[in-house]
């Protein structure tokens, strides 16, 4: 273990031995922990005294903290990024909860049910929240589309993809339609975009709405104004994602106070800080950790969350993570993380 610098602070292998011991021993039990207990579980022959000294070191690097006068230490949100970056030893996920994982996540169900099933298995295999976004809707192939007409000048449109998931849309014309004339413009939008992912879809229709209509009959003009509707791409479904678990979050002492869990919930519920947070890892690669004050957010103080980006045919489809304490067992998170976004992307990818 070779020294590691910190800061302006250099850890030599006797520092980091106990660091990583403390963190580990903290995110077991949850207490202060005290210079016997490194002594005796560091494994190192040091003196409580020599102990005490690289504790005090520790403290001023910004790394651990004491609660009380006399109480132990405890790690920072700093201590627990080095442990993170520097000494966390990841340990592989099992065969048993691999199988698991494969079992709920095949691809058999709708995008709704396997996300539903997402956020449960981060929930259950953790005891922490599991949280999963919503795929985005420009994923997938458009197999068929219908209209369906509600009431005057509002429509349902029936959008079937990837050949097994359907997606309902409600959207607002500027004029009434009959059933007739919902059966032509579907028939016409069917033979222009069936077949077609929805990213090129929006593209096909960006630039006919940019073509010169005078060379466009109504039918064909209607069409592409009712499709520009269908076709939005940003929608408030779209801003959404699945949560499981909220209440494993009253089991930790840290975060059981009530006015705190009520901010938490709250959070949940308003969804906007949480999307916020998420968005920031659909563009990272592999598993992304916020540990406490690094979300930016003040209510996510004394929480961590682990992230990762879900994808099929190497497109970005959404965001999963488990949100938790930060003293959460990160050597079983991540993997746990790390393996579900790449079930879920299978899942998720008819060609697979």
């Amino acid at each position: 273990m070779a020294d590691i610098k910190t800061g302006d602070t250099v850890l030599n292998e006797r520092a980091q031995r106990l660091l990583k011991t403390l963190v580990q021993r903290y995110i077991r039990d949850g207490q202060p922990v005290g210079s016997r207990v490194l002594t005796r579980e560091s494994g190192l022959d040091l003196s409580p005294a020599t102990v005490r000294n690289v504790m005090s070191d520790l403290e001023d690097a910004g790394l651990v903290c004491s609660p009380h006068t006399s109480a132990g230490r405890v790690p920072t949100d700093l201590g627990y990024r080095f442990f993170v970056d520097s000494l966390l030893t990841v340990q592989p996920l099992g065969d048993h909860d691999i199988d698991r994982l494969r079992i709920r996540l095949e691809g058999d169900g709708d995008a709704g049910s396997l996300v539903d099933s997402a956020s449960s298995l981060l929930s259950g295999l953790t005891r922490l929240t599991g949280v999963v976004t919503l795929p985005r809707r420009n994923y997938g192939a458009l197999r068929q589309l219908e209209f369906l007409r509600l009431s005057e000048r509002r429509i349902l449109a029936i959008l079937v993809l990837n050949d097994h998931e359907v997606q309902n849309r409600v959207i607002e014309t500027d004029r009434d339609f009959s059933a007739s004339e919902l059966q032509q413009l579907s028939n016409y939008l069917n033979s222009e975009f069936a077949g077609r992912d929805m990213a090129s879809v929006r593209h096909l229709l960006l630039a006919q709405m940019q073509a010169d209509r005078e060379h466009m009959n109504s039918l064909m003009q209607t069409a592409i104004d009712v499709a520009k509707r269908v076709f939005a791409e940003h929608s408030e479904a779209d801003e959404d994602y699945v949560m499981a678990g909220e209440t494993n979050l009253m089991t930790f002492s840290e975060l059981s106070n009530v006015d705190k869990l009520k901010e938490l919930f709250d959070a949940f519920s308003r969804k906007r800080d949480i999307l916020h947070l998420l968005d920031r890892c659909l563009s990272a690669d592999g598993v992304q950790i916020f540990i406490g004050e690094e979300s930016g957010y003040e209510i996510f103080d004394g929480v961590s969350l682990v992230t990762s980006s879900y994808r099929a045919d190497g497109e970005v489809l959404g965001v999963l993570g488990v949100i938790g304490p930060t003293r959460m067992d990160y050597d079983r998170v991540i993997p746990i993380v790390d393996v579900t976004a790449r079930l879920l992307g299978h899942a998720l990818n008819p060609g697979q």
